[in-house]
């Protein structure tokens, strides 16, 4: 499998990897610079060279993809009987830099309703790298006339027609997808807000609506629903920025967009907390560093 191909293949899979290139060779080395390697979870695929630096940039990709928010790095490696690696020596006589690109697990977005305020929604979310589900139950609002306009996304777009029941769909959405709830029908909206409370591993849920919209989902909830008021009180409404009160479909998604990407941003804080938890954690149980060997 080309290194093309197996990037795609992680994406697919919504599987963290990461790419690994030899950046700069100087005197002789296992392989020319641009060779490239991708490291998943548990496979690789392609090869900078084998041997100590091929090892260690596995291990170390492994780590970087446990990692909740990891950055590019470079590793040099002297290739010389004086250097022993983590996995023995390699002694080709030159020196080499390799080059590590996380390729982390995109947000996730799904939108449920792709009426003029999704699909303004949608054109600008499509500009993101992420993941974009955008399910609706009237088949006329997702032709490929329709969605043209997302013809040069960057995101990953999923498009799904739901005639029935779309809350069904919710359970098969990838986890942690951010879920955003504008149906054109009230009821529909309202199947989807106690399905999505029902729905594990989902992230944020957000209603668009009127506060008296919302005081009527609120009580059918709780009455109907079953829900407690903690349970509730995980969906937000209205959704966007507080303060952007103009009513264009445009306008509207502008300010739903702003304030989700302003939760992507606070979950990666969030996550990169409990990594630094998890290192203090990790450096009070241990009495020395540890250290890569023929590597920087």
């Amino acid at each position: 499998m080309s290194w093309v191909a197996a990037v795609a293949r992680l994406r697919a899979h919504r599987e963290p990897g990461v790419l690994v290139t030899v950046a700069t060779v100087r005197g002789h080395a296992p392989r020319r610079a641009g060779a490239k390697l991708v490291v998943g979870r548990t496979e690789t695929w392609g090869s900078i060279g084998g041997g100590n630096i091929e090892a260690v940039a596995i291990d170390r990709a492994r780590e970087l993809n446990g990692t909740a928010d990891p950055e590019p790095e470079l590793m040099e490696f002297a290739l010389n009987d004086k250097v022993t690696g983590p996995h023995g020596v390699q002694c080709c006589g030159g020196a080499v830099t390799v080059l590590l690109e996380p390729l982390p697990v995109v947000q996730a977005v799904a939108v449920f309703g792709v009426g003029h305020v999704g699909l303004e929604l949608a054109r600008i979310l499509a500009r993101q790298n992420l993941d974009l589900y955008l399910i609706d139950t009237r088949p006329d609002m997702l032709t490929d006339e329709r969605l043209d306009v997302l013809a040069d996304a960057m995101a990953r777009i999923h498009v799904r027609h739901a005639p029935l029941l779309p809350e069904e769909v919710l359970a098969e959405l990838p986890a942690g997808t951010h879920v955003l709830i504008m149906t054109h029908d009230h009821a529909e909206d309202a199947a989807l807000c106690d399905a999505a409370l029902r729905t594990g591993g989902l992230g944020s849920i957000g209603l668009i609506g009127s506060s008296a919209k919302w005081a009527r989902f609120r009580q059918r909830l709780a009455d109907e629903g079953g829900h407690e008021a903690a349970g509730i009180d995980r969906i937000k409404t209205p959704i966007g920025i507080t303060g952007i009160t103009g009513k264009e479909p445009a306008t509207i998604a502008v300010s739903v967009a702003a304030d989700l990407l302003r939760a992507f941003e606070q979950d990666r804080e969030r996550d990169r907390e409990q990594d630094r938890e998890q290192g203090r954690d990790q450096d009070r149980g241990q009495a020395a560093p540890y250290v890569i060997a023929g590597s920087a």
